[in-house]
């Protein structure tokens, strides 16, 4: 019996160094034959004409290439991943808090509505502009003028006639200028972190009805 239990182990021992040298890299196998090859190949050179030592030199650095590249592919693959596990964790602490991201929503509740702006320059005049679904006009904010940056805006909730508006979603448009020019601001969305999302393409957060969103789309956290 205890012959039969030792010939199991050995033949799973067998097994498993047979599986890692099955799983050994490719580029090792190809540095293993390329050398073979050329060891063959310079005991049968003709001793009248032997091989060019420029050629020699420059296989062995073909090859040598070959192995360094698969081993920067296989720290960079290390430090992705070591990245997104990163970014996971920071993701991770913003599920339940909001967010502003790129985007002309405005929800009005019976606290008001918050929204925001980022500015690629100073401008001397800033107007916001809250219409409804519809695209009519309810209110326009004069915030003056802003530097260069992310602001926030509130409203609450009264149109233009001071009358208060109905609880529910509307758009914004920002318009921001510098003397006669033009400045081209983004307007900011309020949201609500639901969950993260991992995939190959790295850390997104749910906003829920908003959708995914990268972390660099993000410009403040409440």
């Amino acid at each position: 019996m205890a012959t039969a239990v030792t010939n199991s182990t050995q033949a799973l021992v067998d097994a498993v160094n047979g599986t890692k040298a099955k799983t050994s890299s490719t580029t090792a196998e190809a540095q293993d034959r390329f050398l073979k090859l050329l060891t063959t190949q310079l005991k049968n050179q003709d001793p009248l004409n032997p091989m060019d030592n420029a050629q020699m030199t420059s296989q062995l650095a073909q090859i040598s290439t070959v192995d360094g590249i698969e081993r920067l592919n296989a720290t960079l693959q290390k430090m992705m991943t070591s990245t997104v596990d990163s970014e996971a964790m920071q993701a991770t602490a913003m599920v339940g808090h909001q967010v502003m991201v790129p985007g002309s929503g405005l929800t009005l509740t019976d606290s008001g509505a918050v929204g925001g702006m980022t500015l690629p320059s100073d401008a001397d005049q800033v107007i916001v502009t809250v219409k409804d679904q519809n695209g009519l006009t309810i209110r326009t904010l004069n915030m003056g003028d802003l530097d260069t940056g992310t602001h926030n805006f509130t409203w609450d909730g009264k149109n233009d006639a001071g009358t208060q508006a109905v609880n529910g979603n509307y758009n914004v448009s920002i318009e921001a200028t510098r003397g006669s020019e033009k400045l081209d601001a983004a307007a900011l969305q309020l949201a609500g972190v639901v969950s993260i999302n991992r995939s190959t393409q790295g850390v997104s957060l749910d906003l829920g009805a908003l959708g995914l969103v990268k972390l660099g789309d993000v410009k403040q956290i409440f």
